[in-house]
């Protein structure tokens, strides 16, 4: 019984109650791990015996700093699964207009891709493995399918994701915001300006589509103004 106790009492004195102290603060360390040893089974918590611990909690913004990274992780192998996807789909694009234009747009793709991976590298953080193996499959086939469905539903796919894209970048300037990384906000904007212009090309190839009359269409993003405005209300 007394084991699991003292046990218990040592993992809150490395993990939650003291800062790493120096050599002359050691005694004052002894103290409080013997008023938590005396103490400890009168109460449940050691925020009363150590007067430490709530400066050596995690931040408050910790949550908001995993949020932020859950949402790279989540573009970064979005954009990858959409670079691949661009690539079957310009190859199989009999116009050359529309070829070059579905091109940009991969290198664009990639472009973000590497921009997210600099902000995660800067945040301490690794892409999701699983995120990452699930963006090669799904971007490999919808590049292959992009050969066998025909013009109009490559387009209108790309579209719906585009306008999926711009949210999901103007809701990673707010999580930057949210964990104290204003200095991501630009860039995390200007990449939503781009998407939103992704979004209007392959709307306009989709509205010259005959289908278009009978498909209902996804909803129109805001004008692009209004990402530059999100920037002066974040900042």
């Amino acid at each position: 019984m007394l084991a699991p106790a003292l046990l218990q009492v040592k993992q809150w004195v490395r993990h939650s109650c003291l800062p790493p102290l120096s050599f002359r603060d050691r005694p004052a360390q002894r103290v409080v791990s013997r008023n938590l040893l005396l103490c400890w089974p009168f109460s449940a918590s050691p925020a009363a015996l150590c007067p430490y611990y709530n400066l050596t909690r995690r931040p408050m913004n910790s949550e908001a700093k995993l949020r932020f990274i859950e949402i790279l992780q989540q573009a970064y192998s979005g954009e990858r699964a959409a670079a691949y996807a661009y690539r079957g789909h310009w190859r199989s694009l009999r116009d050359a207009d529309d070829r070059s234009r579905v091109r940009t747009i991969e290198e664009e793709e990639l472009h973000h891709r590497h921009l997210v991976g600099e902000m995660l590298r800067q945040l301490g953080a690794r892409p999701s493995a699983f995120r990452e193996v699930r963006a090669l499959l799904v971007g490999r086939i919808l590049g292959l399918l992009c050969y066998i469905s025909g013009w109009f539903a490559p387009m209108y796919a790309a579209g719906r994701l585009e306008s999926r894209n711009i949210h999901e970048y103007e809701e990673a300037a707010r999580r930057a915001r949210d964990c104290g990384r204003e200095d991501f906000l630009p860039c995390l904007l200007a990449m939503a300006v781009v998407e939103w212009e992704h979004e209007r090309y392959f709307r306009s190839k989709v509205l010259t589509h005959p289908w278009a009359r009978y498909i209902p269409l996804w909803e129109a993003p805001p004008p692009k103004e209004k990402i530059h405005a999100a920037y002066a209300e974040l900042g």
